[in-house]
């Protein structure tokens, strides 16, 4: 059976890659994996049907035959691991490399989410202008430990690996702050990211899926 994904309907990035079925497009398209994306409306994402696959109703989900999953993290981690491409094969590298992906999402994507919410739901907030210095601060300390790791390799550990995937995916949110540019080494990290066939395909479906509802809204 083929895989299916779900996707927004109508993503809210404006299709800038930025929602989590890019994660999960460029997996796939790392270990040249074919897929189907079904694409769900909010209104369906709360309905039972939905939440049956994804019980806090969000996408995307992954099913597989018999096998449905939800989190990028989760779906990601099962497809390195089923095929060849995201996870080195030696036992060292492989562990580090899943914890470059647990890294990404449990130390990194937090802090910047912070201030997308900062941003973008509470911006109207008296507390806010206060606030955004002390998340930036906090992005910065995250960055600066990111990018003394990095230094001047291309990838973290060694060759590309689902690690660098969930990585640049995290860190693309900072793209529109100006942030990264703060670190050459980082920029320079992403863009090798962007720069992968891999990523490209996925990129440029999200984005074609976007321009097909916008023309037809």
């Amino acid at each position: 059976m083929t895989i299916t994904i779900t996707a927004f309907e109508r993503s809210p990035d404006g299709g800038r890659g930025l929602a989590r079925d890019t994660r999960v497009r460029w997996a796939l398209e790392e270990v040249g994996q074919p897929y189907e994306v079904r694409l769900v409306s909010f209104l369906a994402m709360k309905e039972p049907v939905h939440l049956a696959l994804h019980p806090f109703g969000q996408i995307p989900t992954y099913q597989d035959g018999g096998l449905t999953l939800f989190e990028t993290g989760a779906i990601v981690f099962h497809i390195a691991e089923r095929h060849s491409g995201l996870l080195p094969g030696d036992a060292h590298a492989r562990g580090r490399a899943m914890t470059w992906m647990f890294a990404a999402l449990n130390t990194v994507e937090p802090t910047i989410l912070e201030l997308v919410t900062a941003k973008l739901v509470e911006g109207d907030k008296p507390w806010t202008p206060a606030r955004l210095p002390l998340v930036m601060d906090r992005i910065r300390i995250r960055l600066g430990q990111l990018s003394s790791h990095l230094g001047d390799a291309d990838w973290l550990d060694g060759a590309f690996s689902a690690g660098d995937l969930m990585m640049v995916s995290v860190l693309l949110r900072l793209k529109m702050s100006g942030v990264l540019t703060e670190y050459p080494n980082l920029a320079a990290y992403v863009a090798r990211g962007e720069a992968r066939p891999a990523y490209k395909r996925a990129f440029d479906a999200q984005l074609a899926l976007y321009r097909d509802m916008s023309s037809t809204g």
